[in-house]
């Protein structure tokens, strides 16, 4: 999905990614919702709009910081998301089974032990006119993980996960097509249909997977793995655009892959 958004910021504006982004999903759910007839109708509406909500505020945080720093400076603050994953988790999520105080030792470990490692293969920088927009990247962080704490708050209460994606691309579709007809609208081509399709395709399937992942497993066990989203954008961006990797650059991969491994197996 990275690699389709990267592809397309030089055509669309961030509200028409964002928009194509959440809108296909939206398609896909919707057309399922009919066909298997699911009911939509749930007594966790505000749990789900509030879950939307701070998922897109989140997205929007993070597309500003892309906008506005360094990539790499961008995705690194977003990831710092499991971090605070560890810190909310003890607060607000009660359906796991609790850690003892050793085993949560050792995760927090491995969790600042990935983050060490995004920032070893990412090597961030910051400038003094990047305050602003390195503190919204934070933000994104901060509201990644609370979005990945009410995932899990809805799995517990029993709620499937094509329910969450689809009120999730619901009001992401409506609120980055209202901002998209006010902003700035591309005139589409058939050109654009492989890039838009691929985007649409590699959001909603990675969304439903990400989902399900927070729902049924330990939550900052997930969020630890999802670190490896780092390594497959790095291999990505070798085989498209021919980047290449430095030792430092190898070494965080190693990192990111060893301290997520390791945190699956603290707690059977």
């Amino acid at each position: 999905m990275g690699a389709f958004v990267k592809a397309g910021s030089a055509r669309f504006t961030t509200s028409e990614l964002v928009f194509y982004r959440s809108a296909f999903g939206f398609l896909m759910i919707a057309a399922l919702v009919c066909w298997q007839r699911k009911p939509l109708k749930t007594p966790l509406l505000a749990m789900q709009l509030r879950r939307a909500g701070i998922g897109f505020t989140a997205l929007l945080l993070f597309f500003y910081a892309i906008a506005h720093l360094p990539l790499a400076t961008a995705i690194t603050l977003n990831y710092t998301s499991p971090m605070f994953l560890a810190l909310l988790s003890p607060w607000l999520l009660t359906g796991d089974k609790p850690l003892t105080r050793q085993q949560r030792l050792v995760l927090n470990m491995c969790v600042a032990g990935g983050f060490a490692g995004i920032c070893l293969l990412l090597q961030p920088t910051f400038h003094r006119d990047q305050l602003l927009a390195g503190g919204i990247g934070l933000l994104s962080g901060i509201g990644a993980a609370l979005a990945y704490v009410h995932v899990k708050q809805l799995g517990i209460q029993g709620e499937p996960d094509w329910r969450t994606v689809f009120y999730f691309t619901l009001v992401c579709t409506v609120a980055s097509g209202s901002w998209m007809l006010i902003d700035h609208m591309t005139a589409l081509s058939w050109q654009d249909l492989p890039l838009l399709t691929g985007l649409g395709i590699s959001a909603t399937f990675s969304q439903l997977a990400l989902t399900r992942a927070y729902r049924t497993g330990n939550t900052l066990t997930v969020a630890s793995l999802a670190y490896s989203t780092v390594v497959f954008a790095t291999l990505i961006g070798m085989i498209v655009w021919g980047e290449t990797l430095s030792l430092h650059e190898i070494a965080g991969m190693l990192l990111i892959a060893a301290f997520g491994i390791f945190s699956t197996r603290i707690k059977r």
